[in-house]
């Protein structure tokens, strides 16, 4: 078996993982009527990038791991694939289905207002969606489900699972496919607003108002852009890495994005497609660029990426926790003044204790059962 091992990438997850837990901080502080930052524009925007973030780096390894399989063993075993994903993303997340469909609503302190009144409208088609894997069909047609609602960039991410491996197994000229999925998908974007600018009623329209949703949450284009830095990595293009190696070049699109996020930006018609050529760029330097100016290759990062599965999905449950303790312990007490450095020390410290707890004693049974499937081998215990 060939092993395949990127350093930094752990890190980068971890990031990705920590921008949507800021984000949902923000907006559970607002559900329960907590002082905070939610109409801040750079609030308004990380949790969707730290999403965005997630699906170019899944783009990037995947793809690549599958041209080393492909190159190593002479074709992709697709059904091994399919083993692998299910058994690192199927355990958890059935496991919060549960927790979010059954257990949970039992506990009414648990209840998050104006999203909990609703879990039994449509509950049996909610279950099934989400039971199928699309939960982000789920999340567009229904109100969220409460410490479920993350779950709809897990149903992208299998749906991505699906197609990925036939299609890299049957294209000769991968590049080719990448691009066109990248061009295509813009396309429909466009196609699909001028539609709705020249229809402003009736059925037609709603189901044009869906695509066009359904197509800003399944961002397949975002993991194409991951895929071809795969591809640049690993048929060694040195000319273009070069300069994409280059200080000066590093700097150009870490101020870039420093400057993008802080002003909360988004970009008419390329936002995503914009981000996530920055992110591919910066995970093409972090992940094998031996002069990277930044570098997330430290233990703790190493441990929080490996568990960042868990603090991604974990971490709502763990906020309205944390929210509801500190509304509890401090109502009427000095330690209100100090509602955000508290709130922000209690969902954050239970996330990772919650995602560390589950990593050890229930998640590592099932990633050892996928390394046997493995003819790669990742260094990076990737999702």
């Amino acid at each position: 078996m060939k092993k395949v091992y990127f350093p930094n990438l752990n890190g980068i997850r971890f990031i990705a993982a920590f921008l949507v837990i800021i984000h949902h901080i923000e907006q559970f502080k607002n559900i329960y009527g907590l002082p905070g930052c939610w109409n801040n524009k750079t609030i308004q925007i990380i949790g969707g990038l730290g999403v965005t973030l997630f699906f170019v780096l899944s783009g990037f390894l995947i793809t690549y791991m599958l041209f080393v399989e492909k190159e190593h063993v002479g074709t992709i075993d697709v059904k091994g694939f399919y083993v692998r994903r299910i058994l690192r993303i199927w355990p958890l997340y059935f496991f919060i289905v549960i927790l979010a469909f059954f257990l949970l609503p039992n506990f009414n302190q648990l209840d998050i207002p104006r999203w909990s009144i609703y879990l039994s409208n449509e509950f049996t088609t909610k279950l099934i969606l989400f039971i199928a894997f699309l939960p982000n069909a789920a999340i567009l047609l229904y109100p969220p489900v409460p410490f479920a609602s993350q779950l709809w960039s897990i149903g992208v991410e299998e749906q991505f699972y699906v197609v990925w491996p036939v299609l890299i197994k049957l294209f000769k000229n991968p590049l080719i496919l990448l691009f066109s999925i990248v061009v295509i998908y813009w396309l429909i974007k466009i196609l699909i607003h001028n539609i709705l600018q020249n229809n402003q009623a009736g059925s037609f329209n709603f189901s044009v108002q869906f695509i066009k949703a359904f197509m800003e949450l399944t961002r397949i284009n975002c993991m194409a852009i991951g895929g071809i830095g795969a591809y640049l990595l690993f048929e060694k293009k040195y000319k273009l890495l070069n300069f994409l190696y280059s200080t000066f070049f590093q700097i150009s699109i870490y101020i870039s994005l420093f400057v993008l996020i802080g002003l909360g930006l988004n970009i008419p018609y390329l936002n995503d497609e914009i981000y996530s050529v920055l992110f591919m760029i910066l995970i093409i330097n972090l992940s094998s660029n031996e002069s990277t100016v930044i570098s997330l290759n430290n233990k703790i990062f190493d441990y929080l990426g490996k568990i960042s599965y868990g603090l991604y999905m974990y971490h709502p449950l763990a906020i309205v926790i944390s929210i509801l303790s500190f509304m509890t312990m401090a109502a009427g007490t000095a330690y209100y003044a100090y509602s955000n450095f508290l709130i922000y020390f209690l969902s954050i410290a239970t996330t990772i204790f919650l995602s560390a707890f589950s990593y050890e004693f229930f998640e590592k049974f099932f990633i050892k059962k996928k390394i046997s499937f493995s003819k790669i081998i990742s260094g990076e215990n990737a999702r």
